[in-house]
């Protein structure tokens, strides 16, 4: 099923740009033509192309409907984006696929990468919703401040792994099916002393992911997927 992203439809009957260079120069679809459509926003709609235009095109709108839930819990991963952006594409990615509804990119004090493209990662976001046939778009957060963002509220379970020594449980023995979780991941030169303990002291639990020492990209991805695998 080909899927095409919509933010706009419920207001605006017409594909963005480039979703309607890859509908009528690419697949080469015309008027009269049926599509799905999605808002990103958990719904799905069926269409019919009424100008096919490779810059505006425009549709009618057959019927609509939400998709159900795909999981009952809310995942949030906190991750220091990698110096090579190509393995921050490759988590982003996969934990659309996989499921996740929020990631932010945390500026720590040895992250390697300062500064980020939300445009390019929110490229990979929608093609990975649109690829996996879901229809809600993971949210984006770009570079936030470590500390303010551990102040932040959050409802529901919150984890950190780092590699500092001490008494670290594992996920899977610490997490229960169905709890909303926030779980950081540090950047390859680990969370300093110092945010460990202002992580802690805002209520994060210190956990860790295996024996093995796993690269940034690897370890969020891990975590991500523990969490669907423990709520099968």
């Amino acid at each position: 099923m080909q899927i095409f992203y919509t933010p706009d439809i419920a207001i605006k009957p017409e594909l963005p740009e480039e979703e309607a260079g890859h509908c009528i120069r690419v697949l080469r679809l015309g008027e009269g033509d049926e599509i799905v459509l999605t808002d990103g926003q958990g719904s799905f709609y069926k269409a019919a192309i009424s100008r096919a235009h490779p810059k505006h095109c425009e549709v009618t709108l057959l019927e609509s409907w939400k998709q159900p839930d795909l999981w009952n819990f809310n995942l949030h991963i906190a991750i220091a984006p990698t110096k090579n952006m190509d393995r921050m594409e490759w988590f982003v990615e996969k934990a659309t696929e996989i499921g996740i509804n929020a990631i932010t990119c945390l500026n720590c004090r040895f992250s390697e990468r300062k500064e980020i493209k939300p445009i390019r990662l929110e490229k990979i976001l929608v093609s990975a919703m649109k690829q996996s046939q879901k229809a809600t778009l993971p949210a984006l957060e770009g570079m936030t401040d470590f500390k303010k963002f551990v102040a932040t509220p959050f409802d529901g379970r919150k984890f950190i792994a780092h590699c500092e020594e001490g008494e670290k449980p594992l996920l899977k023995h610490t997490y229960q099916p169905g709890e909303n979780a926030l779980i950081l991941i540090g950047p390859e030169g680990d969370f300093s002393p110092e945010e460990i303990k202002l992580a802690q002291e805002n209520g994060f639990e210190p956990i860790s992911l295996g024996e093995s020492r796993l690269r940034t990209e690897t370890a969020a991805l891990v975590a991500c997927h523990t969490i669907h695998v423990l709520n099968q």
